[in-house]
């Protein structure tokens, strides 16, 4: 282990340096702990958001209307001995449809 402090890296802001540089070990310690934690979690909110926008490109079906969210799924539903596609997804407690067209396309 040396005896001369460390350099800090070269793009590190001079206030942050010098608050450092006046912090007890302690301190520094827990600085340290909390910038891996934070760091981490920026990463995974990255990919996340980065997965996320992928899937909605790869997957969303060229038939999905614009104001349909990818994660809808297709329904049948029977009116008046009529059968009906419906787009159907969860927002919070409730369940949306919006029409999608006839089971028979000739009726």
């Amino acid at each position: 282990m040396s005896y001369e402090p460390p350099t800090p890296p070269a793009n590190l802001p001079t206030e942050i340096n010098s608050s450092l540089n006046e912090s007890t070990p302690e301190r520094l310690r827990e600085v340290a702990t909390y910038a891996e934690a934070l760091a981490e979690h920026k990463e995974r909110e990255a990919r996340l958001e980065e997965s996320a926008a992928q899937e909605e490109v790869e997957e969303r079906p060229d038939d999905l209307p614009d104001d349909v969210p990818t994660k809808a799924t297709i329904t049948i539903k029977e009116i008046n001995d009529n059968r009906y596609y419906y787009w159907q997804w969860r927002e919070g407690d409730k369940v949306t449809s919006k029409y999608k067209g006839p089971v028979n396309p000739d009726e």
